[in-house]
């Protein structure tokens, strides 16, 4: 399975695209999408381009992409609320399903903490890909985003596998549902 990982920003938006067969994880490409200077419109136009590119390019089967956190400042909030939109609408219109995780989840799978810092995931991205040296902070971001998805994939389809009750019957997850790629009780 290929999956896209999608790093939102405004001036720069990461992407990650890796492989995953069985429980190995391969590395295929990353970088960065820069909107550059100009009108709001104009760099969601090149965000919204850019990912719809990666996705025309590498032909992934899934993409996930991270939530956006609530800032200090309102207005960067929303600002990256946007560009996450031109994100998430290229990777619809790719007719991809269309994953999303927390930071705090993607460390969490990455780094095992969910208080890692940039270089923490930059570091262990390139230790689980196996890579010649360190990616820039949006695409191990973006990277680190996919192998999020590719361990919560796969734990979610060894629980299906297992038949493990994961609705409202006796089983040991009984009551707990599935919200934004996670079990929740």
């Amino acid at each position: 399975m290929i999956i896209l990982g999608i790093d939102p920003g405004l001036r720069t938006t990461g992407f990650g695209v890796i492989h995953k067969q069985g429980a190995k994880l391969r590395y295929i490409a990353s970088g960065t999408i820069k909107s550059g200077e100009g009108s709001l419109p104009a760099r969601l136009k090149v965000i919204l381009d850019g990912v719809a590119e990666v996705a025309r390019i590498y032909q992934p089967e899934c993409a996930a992409i991270e939530q956006v956190f609530v800032n200090v400042n309102p207005q960067s909030t929303l600002l990256l609320g946007q560009a996450r939109g031109a994100a998430i609408c290229a990777l619809v219109s790719a007719e991809l399903s269309v994953a999303e995780y927390s930071p705090t989840q993607v460390k969490q799978a990455v780094v095992g903490t969910g208080r890692a810092v940039k270089a923490q995931v930059q570091d262990m991205v390139a230790r689980l890909l196996s890579l010649p040296g360190l990616p820039g902070s949006d695409a191990a971001d973006a990277l680190g985003i996919a192998i999020c998805h590719a361990h919560s994939r796969e734990t979610l389809m060894l629980i299906a596998g297992a038949g493990v009750n994961t609705g409202t019957g006796g089983g040991p997850l009984a009551g707990m549902r599935m919200k934004r790629g996670r079990l929740v009780g």
